[in-house]
């Protein structure tokens, strides 16, 4: 007969049912909250739980998740789900997130951060969007900076959103991809003067009031810092993961791990780090070319290529230091991506290169990054 072990607690049953996800989601039923009371009556414990969807399927798995994991510690496993007809207001406020912020239809959502400005998080942002979508992906690309959109510009679009019957706002389509920015709502050349409340209320408004449909993935543009934004995300949102984006330079990086460290203190995971800007990449072609040929930049040895092609980077900065954050944080370097004129053409004139030059070398540093990406948020 197998043995049930007594002397298991609420706050060992709590731990046990944070590996049960809600059906669709990344997020457990105990962040959720869900779990409204759990009663342990010798060998029987007694599991309430408040669940507002009305999607009998998903609370059946539920249901069932919970049973087989506790019904190795219990003689008998009882779930019962409450009803939420007449809810309470704080139990009101639970629901309306559940059911309004965390984008049901959204499989994935990425938040590309930075702790300081002028780091090129925009323009990664975009890129890797796009490369998301090159694969395949119903992608979202949400430009979370209340002060200084920047999608307007680097997607060259600047429409203003239409509202459908439930007076949600349709996403503008970009490059087949579903998109949305402040900038597209006040103009991007508006500023913007607002206090953090309100700041907070248009965050949500992002999330509740958009009409975003079916996505495999969503990718945030966080603006930079740990302000209001950051933290209506981590409370209202359960993210799939935080990557982080520094430029080489120490004055960045010391900013870069505040934003990293805020993640880590809210329980968001932090999937690696971009370094951005890293160094400056010239390429050509030498005249004369044999296969004897060689060149030498800065006593480097240069790789050509054939017919005398060549790329090579310079450390305009210095170099390292998105290898040594990500270190410091135990995650990955996704990748370096370098300073390059093509990038910063593409980019003013409204066209990631991703999009604009699939095929160049500076797309397939995209390329790999959103791959290292989409390969962490199915196995982490």
């Amino acid at each position: 007969m197998q043995p049930f072990f007594i002397n298991m607690n609420k706050q060992n049953i709590l731990k046990l049912l944070e590996s049960i996800s809600y059906p669709g989601f990344n997020r457990d039923i105990v962040s959720f909250g869900m779990v409204k009371d759990i009663k342990i009556d010798d060998h029987i414990v007694n599991i309430s739980l408040s669940i507002s969807s009305q999607n009998q399927e998903k609370k059946q798995l539920v249901v069932e998740d919970i049973k087989k994991i506790l019904s190795k510690d219990f003689k008998e496993v009882n779930v019962l789900i409450a009803e939420t007809t007449q809810p309470s207001a704080n139990q009101h406020s639970q629901n309306q997130i559940n059911q309004n912020l965390i984008l049901e239809n959204v499989t994935s959502i990425i938040a590309v951060a930075s702790g300081k400005g002028g780091v090129g998080k925009s323009t990664v942002a975009a890129n890797l969007a796009c490369a998301f979508k090159s694969t395949g992906k119903k992608v979202g690309l949400l430009d979370l900076d209340i002060y200084g959109p920047s999608l307007p510009i680097i997607l060259g679009t600047n429409q203003q959103p239409s509202m459908n019957q439930e007076k949600k706002l349709i996403p503008i389509k970009c490059y087949d991809m579903e998109v949305m920015s402040f900038g597209f709502v006040s103009g991007s050349e508006t500023p913007a003067i607002w206090r953090g409340p309100l700041v907070a209320r248009m965050t949500e408004q992002f999330f509740r009031d958009v009409e975003w449909g079916t996505l495999d993935i969503l990718v945030l543009d966080l603006p930079p810092g740990t302000g209001d934004v950051q933290l209506t995300l981590t409370q209202k949102l359960k993210i799939s993961g935080a990557v982080i984006v520094t430029t080489p330079q120490d004055i960045a990086l010391a900013d870069v791990r505040k934003g990293a460290d805020m993640f880590r203190k809210v329980n968001a995971p932090v999937l690696g780090v971009i370094e951005n800007m890293s160094g400056y990449s010239i390429k050509g072609q030498l005249k004369d070319y044999n296969p004897s040929s060689s060149l030498t930049i800065d006593g480097k040895k240069v790789d050509i290529k054939e017919q005398g092609y060549f790329s090579h980077n310079i450390d305009l900065f210095k170099s390292g230091a998105g290898k040594m954050e990500s270190e410091r944080l135990g995650v990955s370097l996704l990748g370096k991506i370098p300073i390059s004129p093509d990038i910063v053409e593409t980019t003013d004139d409204g066209m990631p290169i991703v999009e604009k030059d699939p095929d160049s070398y500076l797309s397939k540093i995209y390329l790999k990054i959103a791959s290292n990406i989409f390969d962490k948020i199915n196995t982490d």
